[in-house]
């Protein structure tokens, strides 16, 4: 079975500011790779969107409705519903997880 892929607007967001931010810190050719990884990974969810694993931040709380994968250090959140993959979130792990995931995910 296929599943459909969603990105949010604010993870698309998160992609855009990934990419802006290794272009002009490194090189726009980095930014590509970058980009075009994650965006290999995030497509890959179509076939496979149980393969995520629960983010502990969130998995601490009892709180199991979110997946993430990885393309290290970047750590891609989302939520599979019936058919469909909704990614939520595109960041790099070193920030504070925690809170991010707080405010993106959990705030109502």
């Amino acid at each position: 079975m296929r599943y459909e892929v969603f990105i949010t607007e604010k993870a698309q967001r998160d992609l855009i500011d990934i990419y802006d931010y290794i272009a002009s810190n490194d090189s726009p050719e980095a930014a590509d790779y970058v980009y075009d990884k994650i965006e290999a990974v995030i497509e890959g969810l179509s076939e496979f969107p149980e393969r995520g694993v629960y983010p502990m931040e969130l998995a601490e709380r009892g709180v199991t409705d979110f997946r993430e994968v990885f393309f290290k250090p970047y750590r891609i959140v989302y939520e599979v519903q019936k058919d469909a993959v909704y990614v939520y979130l595109v960041a790099d792990g070193r920030r504070n997880m925690s809170a991010l995931l707080q405010r993106r995910l959990l705030a109502d």
